[in-house]
């Protein structure tokens, strides 16, 4: 029997692209980078970068966003393979799609690697986007209203100890959406996933209880 090749067959080459959410001045923004290499040079794209042969989808995605924004120790989780044709000039270029959240506090922002430029743009106000960046931030924003109804993932865009009104201003921004602050609270308590932490004395007006999370990033929890 003929023995079959590797190199018989077309290998096209493997990328990973990272959507990293955050909210800063009540609004849901993404982070973005001024491509300083063709193809689209110049133009503002998702961070990401080509896989290394010896390195895992994983790997790869973290080392990319690291190198070309300097973000890193953030929730990360596989969103979606995207693999049309001709999504890339360069030649038959599949990409693994990562969603990654995290509080703006804990970032520090910085341009790297091939990239001229990085900064945070409301999801609302989008330049425009390299190669197919407008369908995978599309669809990333989907998977982010699914992951907030049913898991614990939106507390990763939290500092480690929140009050109530801040969980509540972040479902209202990520779904654009009021929620009523005497039903909301009685839902969030009821399930069982906060921690109470005492007494918020740092402000001026009838301090607030503080909480953790009390669950695991990505538990599955029916929250709305």
């Amino acid at each position: 029997m003929e023995k079959i090749k590797l190199s018989d067959y077309p290998q096209p080459s493997v990328t990973v692209d990272v959507v990293v959410f955050t909210i800063h001045d009540n609004e849901l923004k993404v982070l973005l980078v001024r491509r300083g290499n063709e193809p689209f040079k110049g133009k503002w794209a998702i961070p990401g970068g080509f896989v290394d042969m010896n390195e895992s989808l994983e790997t790869a995605a973290k080392r990319e966003l690291e190198e070309e924004t300097g973000v890193k120790n953030v929730y990360l989780e596989q969103l979606y393979t995207f693999g049309e044709p001709k999504r890339d000039p360069r030649g038959r270029v599949i990409t693994v799609a990562y969603m990654a959240l995290t509080n703006f506090k804990e970032i520090k922002i910085h341009a790297a690697s091939d990239a001229a430029d990085a900064q945070m743009f409301s999801v609302s106000k989008l330049p425009p986007l390299a190669f197919d960046h407008k369908q995978v931030l599309e669809y990333a924003l989907k998977r982010l209203k699914w992951k907030f109804e049913y898991t614990t993932v939106a507390f990763s865009m939290l500092p480690l100890r929140f009050t109530i009104s801040q969980i509540q201003r972040m479902y209202e921004i990520v779904f654009n959406k009021k929620f009523d602050k005497r039903n909301f609270t009685k839902k969030i308590l009821s399930l069982n996933i906060l921690k109470e932490e005492g007494i918020n004395k740092e402000v001026s007006y009838r301090p607030p209880m503080l909480y953790s999370l009390k669950k695991n990033l990505g538990e599955i929890v029916d929250i709305i």
